[in-house]
């Protein structure tokens, strides 16, 4: 090789070093921005169920590690009972209008933020592997409540809040039944989707070298955080799955995978025309036959 092709490959050498060490430290920050919610950026609740003329209490709990969370519980009148979870950096007044129809029939309503959102404790979202404590601490306050049948209790999630749902609820066997719009099918399913849209970022090369310094930082295997794992350990307890076609967010495929994984009781209400989390707000009257006719067969006596 003569001289000046030597200095030429050090050169394209060094500039691809360069170049990759930067797109490196790219992705790290990245990373930390999906991972990480500090107070001082985060979504707070700027109503309360008061505004919608319901009667509340303002609940906190405390998790296994320590983590002072919050929540709104609406008392049940039938003695049937849902936990009420928000998505990815969501409040929990994004969830009050959905809560205040599952109320008015008779549901006792939780409405909780898990940690490292809106006012509840903690700063880091690991995608499930520490959010079920907070899930755990909340089923524990709401099966200790009069007016709730502990026997009775179901779970309602959107997005994040969805595969948060389908985990504990495979975890816990006294989840009666649950119901997720435009849940993640799991981290990998989905990455290359969900981090286009919340950086911004091309999903090569940016997907797996994000994936990677989020292992890193949350303590966990991205190929663990799988709701298809999970899904098929809830039957015969009954499941209820929606999806968009038009979802931007999650992999439109998420819910199809989700319910092929699911044991029977199942459904899954699809529309190629929806986006992200837009059954309620598109489809209220639908939503109310089918999501609280579901609930009603499967937690009403």
């Amino acid at each position: 090789m003569k001289r000046w092709q030597k200095r030429a490959l050090r050169v394209f050498l060094l500039v691809f070093v360069v170049a990759f060490c930067a797109l490196a430290l790219m992705a790290r920050s990245r990373a930390r921005d999906l991972m990480t919610n500090p107070v001082a950026m985060r979504l707070m609740s700027t109503s309360t169920p008061a505004e919608y003329q319901l009667p509340y209490d303002d609940v906190t709990v405390t998790t296994s590690d320590g983590l002072k969370l919050v929540g709104w519980y609406l008392p049940s009148t039938n003695g049937a009972a849902l936990i009420v979870q928000h998505g990815y950096k969501d409040s929990r007044d994004m969830m009050l209008k959905v809560s205040a129809l599952f109320n008015r029939h008779g549901y006792g309503v939780l409405i909780d933020a898990v940690r490292a959102h809106d006012g509840s404790e903690g700063e880091l979202i690991t995608f499930g592997h520490n959010e079920m404590k907070d899930l755990d601490a909340f089923y524990r306050y709401l099966a200790t409540r009069p007016d709730v049948d502990p026997k009775r209790i179901g779970m309602f999630g959107v997005s994040l809040g969805g595969s948060l749902t389908i985990q504990y609820a495979a975890e816990n066997p006294n989840v009666r039944a649950i119901a997720v719009d435009c849940a993640f099918s799991s981290v990998t399913d989905t990455v290359a989707t969900s981090v286009t849209f919340f950086t911004g970022l091309p999903a090569f090369p940016f997907a797996p070298m994000i994936l990677l310094w989020s292992e890193r930082l949350g303590g966990f295997r991205a190929r663990d955080i799988d709701a298809k794992l999970w899904i098929g350990h809830i039957s015969p307890r009954p499941v209820f799955l929606m999806q968009g076609g038009a979802d931007v967010v999650v992999s439109p495929e998420s819910g199809r995978k989700l319910y092929e994984a699911a044991g029977e009781p199942k459904e899954l209400w699809f529309d190629p025309d929806l986006g992200h989390v837009q059954f309620f707000a598109k489809h209220a009257d639908e939503f109310e036959r089918r999501v609280v006719g579901f609930y009603d067969r499967y937690l009403v006596r």
